[in-house]
């Protein structure tokens, strides 16, 4: 996959020019159209290209898991703290259960803690 470097063409702009006295609004004209600029391609000599091209580079990333936020999946991570439930300790001693799965659930909870369906 090629990416485009901006940040070492940003530090190489920055570098060679002078900002003084220049608005944000200003540099960045003038870094667009120095990326835009045309300069000797580094491949083929006789070729001329933008100088844009030069900062793009082949970069090899591995493949990212997709997240489907319309489905949960519980990790268990609740379960293995030890601390699932409601912070009040006053127990009715009337638990909930899930209408999906079954799962018996603290009396305070509004999702159930295997499913994640809502329970209130």
């Amino acid at each position: 996959m090629k990416v485009f470097n901006g940040k070492q063409a940003a530090n190489d702009y920055m570098s060679t020019h002078t900002l003084a006295f220049s608005t944000p609004e200003l540099t960045l004209m003038r870094f667009s159209f120095w990326l835009g600029d045309m300069v000797r391609d580094p491949t083929a000599k006789e070729q001329s290209i933008p100088r844009l091209y030069t900062y793009v580079e082949e970069k090899d990333f591995a493949p990212v898991e997709i997240i489907d936020d319309d489905v949960y999946v519980p990790s268990g991570a609740v379960l293995r703290s030890g601390m699932y439930g409601s912070a009040n300790s006053a127990s009715s001693g009337e638990e909930q259960f899930c209408s999906d799965c079954g799962v018996k659930n603290s009396p305070y909870a509004k999702f159930c803690r295997e499913c994640g369906v809502n329970i209130t």
